[in-house]
């Protein structure tokens, strides 16, 4: 079919800790503390035996975007800390299939999607950890609340019972300069600014920004949160 190598343990060990290295350097020279921030792998389309590897190297969070690949991986490994993040677009009649499984969905949209989710898991007398995705490019192919719309949308969704909010998510846009998304990072930044002292009652912890091509400048923008899928996995596979 191709000649792609496999990745080796050793490959993939060398791409982490390259990750992690960049993750670090940008921290400290923006005088933050590289433990602030979560490295979750995003292992979308990769199969579980890499999940394992690379969670045996020390990564203990991992995204996916899609329900139905993701629940089968779910079923087959589950280690006491690994962390299943949901980062794709969620349709609301999936929403009762992630609540269990996923230790944070950071794709919520809409008022709709949150409204499922909540319900969904009061029936599992369960929390969820939560995440609004802000369109903050404004972008038509990207999924995630308008920028000018949030507050109002984090207002109606804080109160929702069985939902804890955590922060924002945003996707910036696919250029050749990353310096050319730094101002999409910093509009979320200040947007959480903004929403700490409207709604004060949730912590507003997270900034869920930042990829392969342009974690640095997410990190110096205020990330907590980096979602980091080629760096350390190579590239997709395609279905």
């Amino acid at each position: 079919m191709n000649n792609e190598q496999p990745l080796t343990k050793d490959h993939m060990a060398a791409n982490i800790d390259h990750v992690r290295s960049i993750i670090a350097e940008s921290a400290l020279g923006v005088g933050r503390a590289p433990e602030e921030i979560t490295l979750v792998a995003v292992s979308k389309t990769m199969p579980v035996e890499l999940v394992q590897m690379a969670y045996n190297l020390g990564v203990t969070d991992f995204g996916e975007n899609r329900v139905q690949e993701a629940l089968p991986k779910i079923a087959a490994f589950h280690a006491q800390e690994l962390r299943w993040h949901m980062i794709g677009h969620l349709q609301s009649n999936k929403a009762g299939k992630v609540v269990s499984p996923f230790y944070r969905v950071q794709s919520v949209d809409s008022l709709h999607l949150a409204q499922s989710l909540s319900r969904h898991a009061g029936e599992q007398e369960k929390r969820l950890s939560v995440l609004l995705q802000v369109n903050v490019s404004g972008e038509a192919s990207k999924e995630g609340m308008a920028l000018a719309e949030t507050s109002e949308l984090a207002r109606q969704i804080v109160v929702l019972p069985h939902l804890q909010v955590d922060g924002l998510m945003t996707i910036a846009p696919l250029v050749e300069d990353p310096e050319q998304v730094r101002p999409v990072f910093r509009a979320l930044r200040l947007l959480r600014e903004q929403l700490r002292t409207e709604l004060a009652q949730c912590s507003w912890q997270h900034l869920s920004m930042g990829m392969t091509d342009d974690y640095r400048i997410a990190i110096e923008e205020g990330a907590t949160i980096v979602r980091i899928g080629r760096a350390i996995f190579g590239e997709r596979r395609k279905k």
